[in-house]
């Protein structure tokens, strides 16, 4: 492992647990959206997170400095996609709505506001424990070079 590492990993962290905040802030902006671009209510989506591959700044300072990065080191996460909830939007009977259909039914998202402030608040904490960890990771190299003094 890299002298940088533990701060590339964490920073892509923090990346990726920001979109997350990004796509939950929409999901609970559109909540009551009836018309989205397709035409239809608008649909939840989520953000698909995996394992990163190398990260470029680790990768090109460990060659630069003559060694080698082991295949199976740690690389952080990285978004994969974000896709669209696929589950049925709910129907709310109000006649006098302009998106209501013939029985007087309307096609609202499927975005349920608790569900959404949960994933809020989990990807706040995720977040959290990312700066930690970099703040961690700052300290100790601190402490290295005060040592190496």
């Amino acid at each position: 492992m890299g002298l940088f590492d533990a701060i590339d990993i964490a920073g892509s962290g923090l990346t990726a647990e920001r979109l997350r905040m990004d796509v939950t802030a929409e999901n609970l902006a559109n909540a009551q959206t009836t018309r989205g671009a397709n035409g239809g209510p608008y649909q939840r989506k989520e953000v698909v997170l995996e394992q990163a591959g190398g990260s470029a700044f680790g990768t090109m300072l460990t060659g630069a400095i003559g060694g080698v990065r082991a295949a199976d080191s740690p690389n952080g996460v990285q978004v994969a996609a974000i896709v669209e909830d696929g589950s049925q939007q709910r129907l709310v009977y109000d006649p006098a709505h302009p998106d209501a259909n013939d029985q007087g039914y309307v096609a609202m998202p499927n975005v349920n506001p608790v569900t959404e402030m949960v994933d809020l608040i989990s990807s706040s904490r995720s977040y959290e424990a990312n700066v930690t960890s970099m703040q961690s990771a700052k300290q100790m190299f601190t402490k290295t070079l005060e040592l190496l003094r």
